[in-house]
């Protein structure tokens, strides 16, 4: 029998504010290029799936700090704005809000990030109540403020809630965190970072058979994404869209995976839907760029024009095979 939760999922992590400078084409090192445009945009790993899961019509709620200076309140006015709740969001005075600073490339949609997060605004274990987690029927959590996010997910694991997780790079303490989640959707480069092992296919099946959570995954960038559940792989090609910033991609892949677990779709859809509301947020500028409806996702997947690596197709054909 399923728990009765007030919330369908709740995020542990972190938000940011960019400042977005679109170039025509990146110049080369030491060289100067006039921007564009500059515009402010709310971002950040786990507040942009939140915001993503509410676009889908999730019951959501948020966690984290948030400084108090203009960029903090433009964080906040777009998170309430996507009807989140932040009942637990703190606003911490005298802090500034984490920002970043992210240079786009005009010409290819992609872009350079260079980013700084205040000590302001840690969030420590004791700030989290069990309460907070066990109102919802997922956590999603990413990789900072590392014993906090722990904490949470010790909850939600004691509780029976499954978790979802976010990383990019290894934070020191995070091998007491793996052991607690779920569902692991890593960058392309942390399976490799983690294990010490290239190869795709091995890192993962090293990470899922020492941690044993339910689904390890690398995302490829505009590649798509490759998993691995028991002892089955699956990959997933990116879809094709027109580029114009792929900032918040990987985050709104993420909201869109919180939101197919909910809803007990197969592993290969849970891809396939993440993946194609991961692209077409490319399709607008900044994190939040256009996270897409369930009808527009479910049209892109219906078009079928993807984008694969071949190695990792053949790869996943001979281990089919065999």
């Amino acid at each position: 029998m399923s728990r009765m939760t007030e919330f369908d999922v709740v995020g542990v992590g972190l938000n940011a504010t960019d400042t977005m400078l679109l170039v025509p084409h990146f110049p080369a090192y030491g060289g100067k290029v006039p921007f564009l445009t500059e515009m402010y945009s709310p971002g950040g790993q786990v507040a942009t799936a939140m915001v993503a899961c509410a676009k889908l019509g999730l019951r959501t709620k948020y966690i984290g700090t948030i400084g108090d200076d203009e960029r903090g309140r433009i964080q906040m006015a777009s998170l309430r704005g996507s009807g989140i709740n932040l009942d637990h969001v703190q606003q911490r005075p005298n802090c500034p809000n984490q920002s970043a600073y992210i240079v786009i490339d005009q010409s290819t949609g992609e872009r350079t990030v260079f980013w700084s997060r205040p000590d302001c605004l840690r969030i420590s274990p004791e700030e989290i109540t069990p309460s907070q987690i066990t109102s919802a029927a997922l956590l999603h959590i990413d990789g900072h403020d590392t014993s906090a996010v722990e904490h949470a997910a010790r909850i939600a694991r004691e509780h029976g809630i499954p978790v979802t997780v976010d990383v990019d790079t290894i934070y020191p303490g995070f091998e007491r965190v793996l052991p607690l989640v779920d569902y692991l959707i890593a960058s392309s480069e942390f399976p490799a970072r983690w294990t010490r092992i290239e190869d795709p296919f091995d890192a993962l099946a090293a990470i899922q058979n020492e941690h044993g959570m339910q689904v390890a995954a690398m995302t490829l960038g505009p590649h798509g994404v490759l998993a691995r559940a028991g002892t089955r792989y699956f990959y997933s090609p990116g879809y094709v869209v027109d580029s114009v910033d792929t900032t918040g991609a990987g985050d709104v892949f993420h909201g869109a995976f919180c939101y197919s677990v909910l809803q007990k779709m197969p592993l290969p859809e849970a891809l396939e839907f993440s993946n194609a509301m991961a692209a077409l947020n490319c399709t607008g500028s900044g994190a939040r760029g256009h996270i897409a409806t369930v009808d527009e996702v479910r049209q892109l997947m219906a078009r079928g024009d993807r984008r694969s690596r071949p190695e990792i197709a053949a790869r996943l054909c001979s281990e089919t095979r065999g």
